[in-house]
């Protein structure tokens, strides 16, 4: 079996609702995303699956994201924009756009900070 990593980023503002906190106050992150793509075969030429196919997948999900305000996004409707929900929501939208390759999506991480990251995995 073999895991592709690839990384990208978005920048949003969101707060989080029913938190006791700082967070229950607008504010934003450089969010940084990583997605772990696994396959079990390579092609002709020895690749799993080629990074640039990936890279659009995750830039297009990460588009619907980048300098918007969370809260209000259709995909975020009734949850809190909190990590832990973006990274489940990610990996269905990635599960979406593997679904007509021979690959499939293990785990997404997101770092809301270089310190603090969540990972999902539907294991």
């Amino acid at each position: 079996m073999y895991l592709l990593n690839v990384s990208d980023h978005f920048s949003a503002a969101h707060r989080l609702c029913g938190y006791q906190g700082a967070c229950s106050n607008l504010h934003g992150h450089n969010w940084k995303v990583r997605v772990g793509i696994e396959c079990s075969t390579l092609d002709e030429i020895g690749m799993a699956l080629d990074y640039s196919i990936i890279k659009n997948i995750l830039k297009s999900i990460l588009d619907l994201f980048d300098h918007e305000y969370l809260n209000d996004l259709p995909l975020l409707q009734g949850q809190n924009p909190t990590s832990e929900n973006l990274a489940r929501i990610i990996y269905i939208e990635m599960e979406k756009g593997l679904a007509d390759y021979d690959a499939g999506i293990k785990e997404v991480e997101i770092y809301e900070s270089e310190r603090s990251s969540v990972i999902y995995s539907n294991a």
